[in-house]
């Protein structure tokens, strides 16, 4: 590489360390010399998305308005990338019975991602599982545990998974999709490029990585629900594997693999 690659980083999640993420974030970035970064706390950035040559985001119940959502499309239909992370495809409702929805009408923000959080089951060992080791992505890496949330997620297009997990059975208590019964294969990090772009050459059209890894939540991050969470929770950050699916990633975004 020898040009300057502007990155534009969104790190802002509800009810997670985001401090801790941004500081792990721009470390990988920094090591790769050419590479610029912005960092902002939410959507409205229209003109560092616009201008950015790639897009990285760590959200949770973060959205665009339908500018934004413009804006997000337009950064594909161009052919950049988007690097999305853990729980940028959430939405949160509480409800007055005390229970966690996922409501589904920001259809237009989740189709750019082909996927919308539903839920998860408590924080939990599993086995996460490459479906294609020929893949940059994902070569040389072998099936690994890890302690994360398992996202239950509704899949909204044609994704490519590259790695996967299996779980059934309930929820949280508290989410309102509850029974989750299929034993079929949940996507844990896949490719997506969105139906809806002008390009008929797959190799210019933009793309998304989106990788459900990456919870991480500290002392302050439950308020105002709780004043102090008891608990530090770091899950796939303290794994070499997730650090290595990190690296490959910030690759691919800028177009390296």
């Amino acid at each position: 590489m020898n040009s300057r690659i502007d990155v534009c980083l969104i790190c802002n999640a509800k009810y997670h360390d985001s401090d801790f993420v941004r500081l792990e974030l721009l470390k990988l970035l920094h090591d790769v010399s050419d590479i610029r970064v912005r960092v902002f706390e939410d959507y409205s950035c229209i003109d560092a998305i616009k201008n950015c040559d790639a897009l990285l985001t760590y959200t949770c119940d973060i959205l665009p308005d339908a500018k934004g959502v413009d804006v997000l499309s337009e950064h594909l239909a161009s052919g950049k990338r988007w690097f999305a992370l853990h729980a940028t495809n959430s939405i949160i409702e509480f409800l007055e019975d005390g229970r966690v929805d996922s409501p589904k009408d920001q259809s237009g923000f989740m189709a750019l991602m082909g996927s919308q959080f539903i839920a998860h089951p408590p924080i939990q060992t599993f086995k996460v599982e490459p479906t294609d080791q020929a893949h940059p992505l994902t070569e040389g890496i072998d099936a690994f545990s890890v302690s994360d949330e398992l996202y239950l997620s509704e899949v909204l297009g044609n994704i490519q998974p590259l790695l996967v997990t299996h779980y059934s059975g309930k929820a949280q208590e508290g989410f309102v999709q509850e029974d989750w019964p299929s034993t079929e294969p949940r996507s844990v990090m896949y490719l997506y490029r969105p139906d809806k772009q002008s390009s008929a050459d797959k190799s210019k059209q933009g793309e998304v990585l989106y990788l459900t890894l990456g919870h991480a939540r500290s002392t302050y991050d439950m308020q105002p629900l709780m004043d102090e969470y008891p608990e530090i929770e770091r899950c796939a950050w303290e794994t070499p594997q997730y650090y290595e699916l990190l690296k490959r990633g910030i690759s691919w975004l800028i177009k390296v693999i």
